[in-house]
């Protein structure tokens, strides 16, 4: 069978920077073939236009009549780069049977920041028996809430042994305001109230976004005449539809990087490895093993907040080549900073503004002294309007002067108050900031130029006079701090492979251990103690980046480092071979001696029979598992079912205590006929 008469597959990934398509054949041997590849700037304030910009030039490369592609599979750090960036809609969150002293737990209070929330009395205790639930405080609360958020989020006190509760609050807040609800046990069936409370605050902040995203998908598959199922890449690496993401968007955290492991070990045939992939907000590091990705048991992590989502055992970093450029405070010798926060590269500013923004940075040149904000511009993102409700008077005053044109950050801040209203504004997505990057450094030097290096240039001049501890300039021409830059991030990159790779071992300190060793290795005084440290595997490096950032990384982490061909769509590649898998999860307790309850679903119910219960609860998850698998997009799901008993020996008799049964559906996406 030829790449011509094979069904085609579209992959596509949309980044913090770039969107990225590939058209891929499975024809072509054993690994498949890849047809053509190309990116386009991903577009924050219309997603389709970013979209349609790299698939267009992927079907304009292949020559290939859209008709034929029979599968559409896509991969997301839009998730991913909103948590480590503080973003997302103001959501309101309902706590029931929980008190305030709750949100001290498990960094919830730290994640709700100023959103809203309402508690109510009610819950259940740990075998599903139900306190009174009283929700008139809720609904007198939601005709003003209605109004200031984008969704709701609803987490009820062991909800996972009996969701009665969240179901009425769901349906409540539905009727009243038509908003989205998340409720806590569609998410996760494990125990920790605060914890799933926060990863259902975060899934209800990112159900726009997702949705903004899967929307722009369909219109432009649409527009196009391309008729295939869309499916979007799961945090573990997993496939499943558009509408399963669209309802659970925190599940697609880690998206990303799921599908460049997917696609690392595809393009590379290596079963054990350290794949990095710096993108321009993020580096996300992950460890192959005997050609699996390694899971990570406790729920992903990520902008500092422990979820309850199953995802690849990935750290992910506020590094990559659109960092904010800073300068260490108050040293001698200052260290140049780098992240966690993504600005818009001036390079990139200055091509799609031009004079607005090269006018602004020469007149900041021309100044005898330099200034903390020179080199810095804002822009609206050009989200809906809606998605700003809620701000407050200096928030919405400050927003209505920045416009779509970038506007100097020195004329636009009056005070250093302002300064913390803008940063609100930028962790809400309403305003962009752009300013000198690692991106910007590579124009300087010329390493990379597909964006406006004049406009770089300017940016590095400015931040090249910026003052050390001594009073004087921190380099002397804009090459030398571009090089300076470039120099930081790779031993920076260095430091985050070595701190996962400690970690993975169960190190302690390990950001400190990486760091010394990192510093010993580039140190031409290394010191008395002689310190060195080897991976056991190579590193895979991933990302358009890669081969610039990565060239000098062999000699700080001890092993080789493989930049495959397609390293540049990895993510968009790894989105198209992989394969749909979702779970169903039952617990069978033993509320009073001789009955037996069990909560699956939705649903809880009792049996006087030990063996009757397993054999329902088995029931229960291989049904449910076989509708999720439908839903998320198979119609060939094979079902696996596991089941853990807990029980106690009393007087030599087996006492019961509680079992945890668990079906795993996986299966190929279904696809076009």
């Amino acid at each position: 069978m030829t790449a011509k008469s094979s069904p085609l597959f579209l992959g596509i990934d949309t980044g913090g920077t770039y969107t990225d398509a590939v058209l891929w054949s499975e024809a072509g041997g054993a690994s498949g073939k890849v047809l053509a590849k190309a990116k386009a700037l991903t577009t924050r304030h219309d997603l389709a236009v970013g979209i349609s910009g790299a698939v267009d030039a992927v079907l304009q490369k292949a020559a290939t009549d859209p008709a034929a592609i029979k599968l559409v599979s896509m991969s997301t750090t839009l998730a991913t780069n909103a948590l480590v960036e503080g973003q997302g809609g103001r959501v309101a969150l309902v706590m029931i049977g929980f008190s305030e002293g709750d949100l001290a737990r498990d960094g919830l209070k730290a994640a709700l920041g100023t959103d809203p929330v309402v508690f109510c009395p009610g819950g259940h205790d740990v075998h599903g028996n139900a306190a009174k639930l009283d929700l008139s405080g809720l609904e007198a609360a939601l005709p003003e809430l209605g109004a200031s958020v984008s969704g709701f989020a609803v987490c009820a006190y062991f909800a996972t042994r009996n969701p009665a509760h969240e179901l009425s609050a769901r349906n409540l807040i539905r009727d009243i305001t038509g908003l989205p609800v998340t409720a806590s046990h569609e998410l996760s069936a494990k125990l920790g109230g605060p914890r799933r409370a926060l990863t259902t605050l975060l899934n209800a902040r990112l159900i726009s976004m997702i949705d903004r995203l899967v929307a722009a998908t369909e219109g432009f598959l649409a527009a196009r005449g391309i008729a295939a199922p869309l499916m979007v890449v799961r945090g573990d690496g997993a496939l499943v539809s558009a509408a399963f993401a669209r309802q659970r968007p925190i599940e697609t955290i880690l998206s990303g990087p799921a599908a460049s492991l997917v696609g690392a070990r595809h393009m590379t045939g290596l079963d054990n490895a350290v794949v990095s992939d710096i993108g321009g907000t993020t580096t996300d590091v992950a460890v192959l093993d005997q050609g699996r990705p390694r899971l990570d048991p406790e729920g992903a992590t990520v902008g500092g907040f422990r979820t309850m989502v199953e995802a690849v055992a990935m750290r992910t970093f506020g590094l990559g080549g659109d960092s904010e450029v800073a300068l260490e405070d108050g040293a001698l010798n200052p260290r140049i900073l780098l992240g966690p926060r993504r600005l818009v590269p001036l390079a990139l500013a200055g091509m799609m503004h031009g004079e607005a923004v090269t006018v602004e940075l020469e007149r900041q040149i021309r100044a005898a002294n330099p200034s903390r904000m020179d080199g810095r511009l804002a822009v609206r993102t050009g989200v809906p309007q809606r998605l700003a409700a809620g701000l407050t008077g200096a928030e919405a005053k400050l927003y209505e002067l920045i416009g779509s044109t970038p506007l100097a950050v020195d004329r636009l801040l009056t005070s250093n108050a302002q300064n913390a209203t803008l940063n609100r504004l930028v962790s809400r997505g309403l305003v962009h900031v752009a300013g000198f990057t690692p991106s910007d450094a590579a124009h300087v030097l010329g390493k990379q130029a597909n964006w406006d290096a004049a406009t770089a240039r300017l940016g590095a001049e400015l931040f090249a006079r910026k003052r050390d501890g001594r009073g004087q300039a921190i380099a002397a021409t804009p090459e030398a701090i571009s090089e300076r830059v470039l120099t930081t991030l790779t031993r920076l990159s260095a430091e985050v492979i070595l701190e996962t790779a400690f970690a993975e071992d169960g190190l302690d300190g390990a950001a400190t251990v990486a760091h010394a060793l990192v510093q010993r290795a580039v140190d031409s005084h290394p010191g008395i103690a002689r310190l060195s440290v080897a991976l056991d595997r190579p590193v895979i490096g991933l990302g358009a980046s890669a081969p610039l950032h990565y060239a000098g990384l062999p000699p700080l982490v001890g092993h080789d480092c493989v930049v495959p061909e397609d390293t540049d769509v990895a993510n968009a590649l790894g989105a198209v071979v992989g394969q749909v898998r979702v779970s169903a999860e039952a617990r069978v307790s033993q509320p009073q001696e001789g009955l037996f309850r069990v909560a699956s679903g939705e649903t809880v119910r009792d049996f006087n029979d030990e063996a009757a219960a397993i054999a329902a609860a088995e029931t229960d998850v291989r049904a449910i598992a076989a509708g999720r698998a439908r839903d998320a997009g198979t119609d060939s799901a094979e079902i696996e079912i596991a089941s853990e008993f807990r029980v106690s020996t009393v007087e030599g008799q087996r006492m019961f205590i509680e079992a945890h049964v668990v079906a795993v559906a996986s299966g190929r996406p279904r696809i076009a006929v």
